[in-house]
């Protein structure tokens, strides 16, 4: 069982930048793949970035690449979403995921993940 908790929401003016952490209880954090996903109103909960056991492979949806980098702390079981240049269009609840590290590869669907947080706001002004 692991256990994620978000923090480090806000509100931010266009173009500035904010950093999510995800806490993880449990001492396999380590055997788990991570992935950040985000929630606007009226949307589908869509993929950001994910990051490998071991934090050598990292991946990121078209709409990020460039602005957001996702990193983890596996001896603070803690992943993180540094989020530069922010758009408004990036105004959405964002959630922290876990999945046992399989094979690897991006794991950017939803019900791939095995393990939620309860989300932290993000809201970009213009």
């Amino acid at each position: 069982q692991v256990q994620l908790v978000e923090s480090g929401g806000g509100l931010v003016q266009a173009g500035g930048s904010l950093r999510l952490s995800c806490a993880a209880s449990g001492r396999t954090f380590i055997q788990y793949a991570m992935a950040w996903f985000r929630q606007a109103p009226g949307k589908e909960r869509e993929f950001v970035a994910s990051i490998w056991w071991n934090g050598g492979s990292t991946w990121y949806a078209d709409s990020v690449k460039g602005r957001f980098t996702i990193s983890r702390d596996n001896a603070k079981n803690t992943v993180y979403l540094q989020m530069n240049i922010l758009k408004p269009e990036d105004t959405a609840v964002y959630y922290c995921a876990a999945r046992r590290a399989t094979t690897m590869r991006p794991f950017t669907m939803r019900n791939e993940y095995e393990y939620w947080g309860q989300g932290t706001q993000v809201t970009v002004s213009s």
